[in-house]
Protein backbone atom coordinates (compact mmCIF):
# COMPACT_ATOMS: atom_id res chain seq x y z
CA UNK A 1 0.00 0.00 0.00
CA UNK A 2 1.49 3.53 -1.05
CA UNK A 3 2.63 5.87 1.56
CA UNK A 4 1.70 9.32 1.77
CA UNK A 5 4.14 12.00 1.04
CA UNK A 6 3.96 15.75 1.75
CA UNK A 7 6.85 18.72 1.92
CA UNK A 8 7.43 19.89 5.51
CA UNK A 9 9.30 23.06 5.83
CA UNK A 10 11.35 23.45 9.20
CA UNK A 11 10.45 26.97 9.67
CA UNK A 12 7.03 26.07 9.62
CA UNK A 13 4.60 25.12 12.18
CA UNK A 14 3.90 21.87 10.93
CA UNK A 15 7.90 21.07 9.84
CA UNK A 16 10.10 18.75 12.04
CA UNK A 17 12.36 18.50 8.45
CA UNK A 18 13.09 20.53 5.33
CA UNK A 19 13.22 17.09 3.21
CA UNK A 20 10.22 14.95 2.51
CA UNK A 21 7.93 13.24 5.41
CA UNK A 22 6.12 10.45 4.64
CA UNK A 23 3.46 9.51 6.39
CA UNK A 24 0.66 6.69 7.21
CA UNK A 25 -1.92 9.59 7.47
CA UNK A 26 -2.46 13.59 7.53
CA UNK A 27 -4.93 15.83 8.00
CA UNK A 28 -5.42 19.02 6.07
CA UNK A 29 -7.08 21.79 7.22
CA UNK A 30 -9.33 20.17 9.35
CA UNK A 31 -12.14 21.87 10.98
CA UNK A 32 -14.48 19.77 13.72
CA UNK A 33 -18.30 20.74 14.96
CA UNK A 34 -20.57 19.96 17.38
CA UNK A 35 -23.25 21.85 15.77
CA UNK A 36 -22.38 25.67 15.40
CA UNK A 37 -19.47 25.30 17.68
CA UNK A 38 -15.92 24.91 16.49
CA UNK A 39 -14.11 22.30 18.54
CA UNK A 40 -10.80 22.30 16.32
CA UNK A 41 -9.80 24.76 14.22
CA UNK A 42 -8.07 24.17 10.78
CA UNK A 43 -5.36 21.65 12.12
CA UNK A 44 -2.91 20.50 9.38
CA UNK A 45 -0.80 17.33 10.74
CA UNK A 46 1.55 14.62 9.74
CA UNK A 47 1.28 11.41 11.49
CA UNK A 48 4.39 9.48 10.33
CA UNK A 49 4.39 5.70 9.57
CA UNK A 50 5.64 2.79 12.65
CA UNK A 51 6.05 6.22 15.16
CA UNK A 52 4.71 7.35 18.12
CA UNK A 53 2.51 10.86 17.81
CA UNK A 54 2.02 12.26 20.74
CA UNK A 55 -1.13 14.91 21.26
CA UNK A 56 -0.45 17.37 24.23
CA UNK A 57 -2.44 20.36 25.51
CA UNK A 58 -4.44 21.61 27.80
CA UNK A 59 -7.87 20.04 29.40
CA UNK A 60 -10.58 20.99 26.88
CA UNK A 61 -8.60 21.88 23.49
CA UNK A 62 -9.74 19.68 21.32
CA UNK A 63 -6.99 16.83 21.43
CA UNK A 64 -9.72 13.27 21.90
CA UNK A 65 -12.24 15.16 19.39
CA UNK A 66 -8.93 15.30 17.08
CA UNK A 67 -8.00 12.04 17.87
CA UNK A 68 -11.56 9.95 17.90
CA UNK A 69 -12.09 11.88 13.58
CA UNK A 70 -8.99 9.63 12.89
CA UNK A 71 -11.08 6.82 12.79
CA UNK A 72 -14.54 8.67 12.38
CA UNK A 73 -15.49 8.08 15.94
CA UNK A 74 -16.98 11.48 16.40
CA UNK A 75 -19.65 9.91 13.49
CA UNK A 76 -21.35 8.46 16.06
CA UNK A 77 -22.66 11.90 17.20
CA UNK A 78 -25.14 13.16 15.27
CA UNK A 79 -24.43 16.84 15.62
CA UNK A 80 -20.89 16.10 14.50
CA UNK A 81 -19.40 17.37 11.09
CA UNK A 82 -16.07 18.23 9.50
CA UNK A 83 -14.61 19.99 6.80
CA UNK A 84 -10.61 19.58 5.50
CA UNK A 85 -9.43 16.21 5.08
CA UNK A 86 -7.99 13.32 6.60
CA UNK A 87 -5.98 11.75 4.72
CA UNK A 88 -4.94 7.35 5.30
CA UNK A 89 -2.87 6.07 2.57
CA UNK A 90 -3.71 9.01 -0.25
CA UNK A 91 -7.25 7.62 0.80
CA UNK A 92 -9.80 10.46 2.21
CA UNK A 93 -11.53 8.69 5.28
CA UNK A 94 -14.70 11.45 4.64
CA UNK A 95 -14.87 10.62 1.31
CA UNK A 96 -18.52 10.24 0.27
CA UNK A 97 -17.83 6.51 -0.88
CA UNK A 98 -15.67 5.61 2.02
CA UNK A 99 -16.75 2.15 4.29
CA UNK A 100 -16.62 3.57 8.27
CA UNK A 101 -16.15 -0.29 9.24
CA UNK A 102 -13.02 -0.58 6.58
CA UNK A 103 -12.04 2.77 8.32
CA UNK A 104 -12.24 1.84 12.22
CA UNK A 105 -10.72 -1.43 11.17
CA UNK A 106 -7.55 -0.36 9.66
CA UNK A 107 -7.49 2.28 12.58
CA UNK A 108 -8.05 0.72 15.54
CA UNK A 109 -8.58 2.36 18.91
CA UNK A 110 -7.82 2.16 22.37
CA UNK A 111 -9.50 4.08 25.60
CA UNK A 112 -9.05 6.47 28.58
CA UNK A 113 -10.23 3.47 30.65
CA UNK A 114 -9.82 -0.08 29.93
CA UNK A 115 -13.08 -1.37 28.46
CA UNK A 116 -13.33 -5.28 28.08
CA UNK A 117 -16.26 -7.05 27.22
CA UNK A 118 -18.15 -9.19 29.56
CA UNK A 119 -17.12 -12.07 27.75
CA UNK A 120 -13.87 -14.57 28.39
CA UNK A 121 -10.02 -12.94 27.79
CA UNK A 122 -10.70 -15.35 24.11
CA UNK A 123 -13.58 -13.83 23.17
CA UNK A 124 -12.51 -10.23 23.91
CA UNK A 125 -9.78 -10.67 21.59
CA UNK A 126 -11.38 -12.84 18.85
CA UNK A 127 -14.70 -10.40 18.72
CA UNK A 128 -13.25 -8.15 15.97
CA UNK A 129 -11.57 -11.08 14.05
CA UNK A 130 -14.80 -13.02 13.75
CA UNK A 131 -16.83 -9.90 13.09
CA UNK A 132 -14.51 -9.06 10.02
CA UNK A 133 -14.45 -12.68 8.79
CA UNK A 134 -17.57 -15.26 10.07
CA UNK A 135 -15.66 -18.19 8.33
CA UNK A 136 -12.22 -17.88 9.84
CA UNK A 137 -11.54 -21.61 11.21
CA UNK A 138 -10.75 -22.21 14.84
CA UNK A 139 -7.20 -23.10 14.33
CA UNK A 140 -6.75 -19.82 12.46
CA UNK A 141 -8.49 -17.84 15.11
CA UNK A 142 -6.61 -19.60 17.82
CA UNK A 143 -3.28 -18.38 16.59
CA UNK A 144 -4.47 -14.91 15.87
CA UNK A 145 -5.79 -14.71 19.66
CA UNK A 146 -2.79 -16.23 20.93
CA UNK A 147 -0.37 -13.38 18.71
CA UNK A 148 -2.02 -10.70 19.81
CA UNK A 149 -2.60 -11.48 23.42
CA UNK A 150 2.19 -11.71 22.72
CA UNK A 151 1.88 -8.92 20.83
CA UNK A 152 -0.06 -6.84 24.37
CA UNK A 153 2.96 -8.73 26.58
CA UNK A 154 0.03 -10.47 27.77
CA UNK A 155 0.10 -13.74 26.77
CA UNK A 156 2.39 -15.80 29.45
CA UNK A 157 0.00 -13.88 32.11
CA UNK A 158 -3.47 -15.38 30.78
CA UNK A 159 -2.42 -18.16 28.51
CA UNK A 160 -3.59 -20.45 31.09
CA UNK A 161 -7.13 -18.40 32.51
CA UNK A 162 -8.10 -17.81 28.35
CA UNK A 163 -11.74 -18.89 29.59
CA UNK A 164 -12.10 -16.56 32.16
CA UNK A 165 -13.66 -13.12 31.92
CA UNK A 166 -11.79 -10.30 30.77
CA UNK A 167 -13.06 -8.03 33.53
CA UNK A 168 -11.85 -10.53 35.68
CA UNK A 169 -8.23 -9.06 35.32
CA UNK A 170 -6.38 -5.96 36.78
CA UNK A 171 -6.55 -2.85 35.70
CA UNK A 172 -3.21 -2.96 33.54
CA UNK A 173 -3.93 -6.24 32.37
CA UNK A 174 -7.36 -5.17 31.13
CA UNK A 175 -6.15 -2.24 29.31
CA UNK A 176 -3.70 -4.43 27.87
CA UNK A 177 -6.38 -6.75 26.82
CA UNK A 178 -8.14 -3.87 25.07
CA UNK A 179 -4.62 -3.21 23.61
CA UNK A 180 -4.74 -6.99 21.84
CA UNK A 181 -8.56 -7.03 20.95
CA UNK A 182 -7.29 -3.60 18.80
CA UNK A 183 -4.41 -5.40 17.38
CA UNK A 184 -6.11 -8.58 16.45
CA UNK A 185 -7.62 -7.38 13.62
CA UNK A 186 -4.21 -5.65 11.85
CA UNK A 187 -4.66 -2.03 11.73
CA UNK A 188 -2.37 0.55 10.43
CA UNK A 189 -2.56 2.90 12.76
CA UNK A 190 -3.40 2.80 16.73
CA UNK A 191 -4.96 5.55 18.42
CA UNK A 192 -4.62 5.40 22.07
CA UNK A 193 -6.72 7.64 23.95
CA UNK A 194 -5.28 8.66 27.78
CA UNK A 195 -3.97 4.66 27.92
CA UNK A 196 -2.59 4.99 31.00
CA UNK A 197 -5.03 7.55 32.59
CA UNK A 198 -6.45 4.92 34.95
CA UNK A 199 -3.63 2.86 35.76
CA UNK A 200 -0.79 2.64 38.52
CA UNK A 201 3.27 3.57 37.51
CA UNK A 202 3.77 0.39 37.78
CA UNK A 203 1.24 -0.58 34.78
CA UNK A 204 2.06 2.51 33.09
CA UNK A 205 5.23 1.16 32.41
CA UNK A 206 4.03 -1.63 30.95
CA UNK A 207 1.82 0.13 28.66
CA UNK A 208 4.79 2.36 27.44
CA UNK A 209 7.22 -0.55 26.67
CA UNK A 210 4.69 -1.95 24.92
CA UNK A 211 4.06 0.65 22.66
CA UNK A 212 7.87 1.31 21.71
CA UNK A 213 7.17 -2.42 20.28
CA UNK A 214 4.22 -1.74 18.88
CA UNK A 215 5.59 0.78 16.73
CA UNK A 216 7.78 -1.78 15.04
CA UNK A 217 4.48 -3.00 13.36
CA UNK A 218 1.89 -0.31 14.06
CA UNK A 219 1.51 3.87 13.44
CA UNK A 220 0.57 4.99 16.95
CA UNK A 221 -1.12 8.26 17.66
CA UNK A 222 -1.71 9.03 22.09
CA UNK A 223 -3.45 11.74 23.56
CA UNK A 224 -1.59 12.48 27.21
CA UNK A 225 -1.78 15.13 29.70
CA UNK A 226 1.27 13.59 31.35
CA UNK A 227 4.30 15.10 29.99
CA UNK A 228 6.80 12.85 31.00
CA UNK A 229 5.45 10.09 29.06
CA UNK A 230 5.10 12.30 25.80
CA UNK A 231 8.81 13.04 26.71
CA UNK A 232 9.50 9.35 27.27
CA UNK A 233 7.33 7.71 24.59
CA UNK A 234 6.84 10.01 21.81
CA UNK A 235 8.58 10.37 18.72
CA UNK A 236 6.90 13.36 17.29
CA UNK A 237 4.31 15.87 19.37
CA UNK A 238 1.67 17.84 18.40
CA UNK A 239 0.90 20.85 20.75
CA UNK A 240 -2.74 22.38 21.09
CA UNK A 241 -3.73 25.10 22.62
CA UNK A 242 -7.43 27.02 22.81
CA UNK A 243 -8.01 30.29 20.99
CA UNK A 244 -10.31 32.87 21.78
CA UNK A 245 -13.50 31.26 20.19
CA UNK A 246 -12.60 28.13 22.16
CA UNK A 247 -11.95 26.33 18.89
CA UNK A 248 -8.61 24.06 19.86
CA UNK A 249 -5.63 25.07 17.05
CA UNK A 250 -2.44 23.40 16.82
CA UNK A 251 0.32 25.73 17.58
CA UNK A 252 3.33 24.11 17.15
CA UNK A 253 4.95 20.24 15.67
CA UNK A 254 8.26 18.79 15.47
CA UNK A 255 10.00 16.35 16.92
CA UNK A 256 9.49 15.47 20.66
CA UNK A 257 12.98 16.32 21.62
CA UNK A 258 12.47 19.70 20.10
CA UNK A 259 9.02 20.44 21.42
CA UNK A 260 10.52 19.48 25.01
CA UNK A 261 13.88 21.20 24.92
CA UNK A 262 13.45 24.01 21.78
CA UNK A 263 10.48 24.74 21.28
CA UNK A 264 9.69 27.47 18.92
CA UNK A 265 6.15 28.99 20.48
CA UNK A 266 6.64 30.28 23.96
CA UNK A 267 3.30 28.92 25.36
CA UNK A 268 4.62 25.68 24.66
CA UNK A 269 7.58 26.17 26.64
CA UNK A 270 5.03 27.52 29.14
CA UNK A 271 3.17 24.62 29.04
CA UNK A 272 5.75 21.33 28.92
CA UNK A 273 7.28 22.93 31.90
CA UNK A 274 4.04 23.10 34.15
CA UNK A 275 3.58 27.21 33.82
CA UNK A 276 0.06 27.17 32.97
CA UNK A 277 -2.60 24.66 31.68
Amino acid sequence: MSETKMSTASNGSTGAQANDVYQKMHAENLSIYYGKFRAVAEVTVPVREKMITAIIGPSGCGKSTLLRSFNRMNDLVAVARVSGKIMLDGLDIYGTDVDVVEVRRRVGMVFQRPNPFPKSIYDNVAYGVKLNNTRIRKGDLDAIVEDSLQGAALWDEVKDKLKQSGTALSGGQQQRLCIARAIATHPDVLLMDEPCAALDPIATVKVEELMQELKKQFTIVIVTHNMQQAARASDYTMMMMMRSDRAGEMIEFDQTKKIFTNPRDKRTEDYVNGRFG
